[in-house]
């Protein structure tokens, strides 16, 4: 099961989305550098502002996008759950790109990341649904 090929795109996914929370928190650190903005201050420059509010907004989806992508992953089977997940991260990309030039602009990697997390949460109630309806019948 743990070798299966969906198994191991999720676990790659999940990998690349490590890798786009450790990009975040390599972009606070850099734009504070820059604006001489150390912790604990949270605020000073409007770049810290949007940096933390990448970082912090991306630590709130990925609570909700993990499971519901390992979920789809065990209980929906196939590879779309890994494809839906690696278009949650380039949402997220677009999202940070897109809110460090102008908060205005994180409307569009916002709302692909949202729909990839909506489709995940779909798949693990159908998945979840078909495998327990499997399990009790009779």
């Amino acid at each position: 099961m743990l070798a299966a090929p969906a198994t191991i795109l999720s676990a790659a996914v999940t990998i690349l989305t490590a890798i786009v929370l450790y990009y975040t928190m390599v972009v606070v650190g850099r734009t504070r550098k820059t604006h001489n903005i150390w912790p604990p201050a949270m605020s000073g420059h409007a770049d810290v502002d949007r940096a933390l509010r990448v970082q912090g907004n991306t630590v709130e989806q990925v609570v909700i996008f993990l499971p519901l992508l390992w979920v789809a992953t065990l209980y929906f089977h196939g590879w779309i759950p890994a494809a839906l997940g690696l278009v949650w991260c380039i949402g997220r990309v677009l999202y940070a790109i897109g809110y460090m030039k102008e908060a205005s602009k994180r409307g569009p990697g916002f709302a692909i990341a949202s729909i990839a997390t909506m489709a995940l949460l779909v798949l693990s109630i159908w998945g979840v649904a078909v495998s327990w309806m499997a399990a009790n019948a009779s």
